[in-house]
């Protein structure tokens, strides 16, 4: 719609697609902190998951524009190899694994070694006590993301004269046309939907029936999602190694498979790991006293 800069900072051009995930980011940081206000993760505990969140999201993009990079290496080595463009998947897997590598490093390695009181707090809560409602602040962000897309001109779907928006930067060179005479389906605005419409599934089930899987819940419905609307995509998507599905369709084969798997794992094994900091802590029962009878007295009877 708008791939040009709206403006310029020290020289550099500010888009609005820098702009929709930076709005993102904010909310989904937003999301998450009051979150574990309101379930009374004390400072300690909220902090580590903000703090660590961060530089997730930092790596995520950077792997979000490394395998796109790769991809487009593959499809054309003579043009070199550089940063440039971003996926999903990518930024999702790169965020998702630093997070818990960083996070476990600290929880399982420095916490319990460190000698620096300051690094030793107490945690009333654990990661898996925020697993629950981290992927609805996942879904805020990527929403905004795909607002991102649409203004940026990218990840837009197939031509449609009829109920189609010109929202395809680049769609024309590839047509020979105008990018303002291409109409094309504006896949961003229905994944932007989709997104948020799951994030208020998954909202409404974890606080109105303490639902805990939604992490499973999100990697299954997404997984499915993407497969599917890669087939309407307009923009070149490539192929996985010579197969007749995308790279992302190839990663979305395994959210599902790793969707269903993350529901066994939190039945059976996360579920006992929550800490529950906002159910009301009960102390153990004291032992009751038995009232100690006095010792009969005999007296000698002659």
């Amino acid at each position: 719609m708008y791939p040009q800069p709206i403006f310029k900072i020290f020289g550099r051009g500010v888009y609005l697609y820098g702009i929709c995930l930076a709005v993102g980011i904010i909310l989904c940081f937003l999301f998450l902190y009051f979150t574990m206000k309101k379930k009374k993760f004390n400072d300690a505990s909220a902090d580590l998951i903000i703090f660590v969140g961060i530089f997730g999201t930092a790596f995520g993009i950077f792997a979000a524009m490394l395998f796109q990079s790769v991809y487009n290496y593959i499809a054309n080595p003579s043009g070199g190899f550089h940063l440039s463009g971003m996926t999903f998947i990518g930024g999702l897997i790169g965020g998702v694994v630093s997070f818990l590598g960083i996070y476990n490093l600290y929880i399982y390695v420095v916490h319990p070694r460190t000698k620096y009181k300051w690094l030793k707090p107490e945690f009333n809560a654990t990661l898996t006590d925020a697993l629950p409602f981290i992927p609805i602040a996942i879904c805020i962000a990527h929403a905004f993301g795909r607002l991102g897309c649409f203004c940026g001109g990218c990840c837009y779907g197939k031509p449609d004269p009829d109920f189609g928006l010109t929202c395809a930067d680049g769609f024309s060179n590839l047509l020979g046309m105008n990018v303002s005479d291409v109409k094309v389906v504006p896949l961003q605005l229905f994944e932007m939907a989709f997104l948020l419409a799951l994030a208020g599934l998954m909202a409404f089930l974890y606080f109105r029936y303490k639902f805990n899987y939604n992490f499973g819940l999100y990697a299954v419905a997404y997984g499915i999602w993407r497969f599917v609307i890669e087939f309407y995509r307009g923009d070149d998507r490539g192929a996985f190694a010579g197969t007749a599905i995308t790279p992302s369709q190839f990663w979305c084969i395994f959210m599902v498979i790793f969707g269903i798997g993350y529901i066994f794992l939190q039945k059976y094994w996360l579920a006992k790991q929550m800490k529950h900091p906002e159910l009301p802590k009960t102390e153990p029962e004291k032992p009751q006293e038995v009232e100690q009878q006095p010792e009969p007295t005999w007296e000698k009877v002659d």
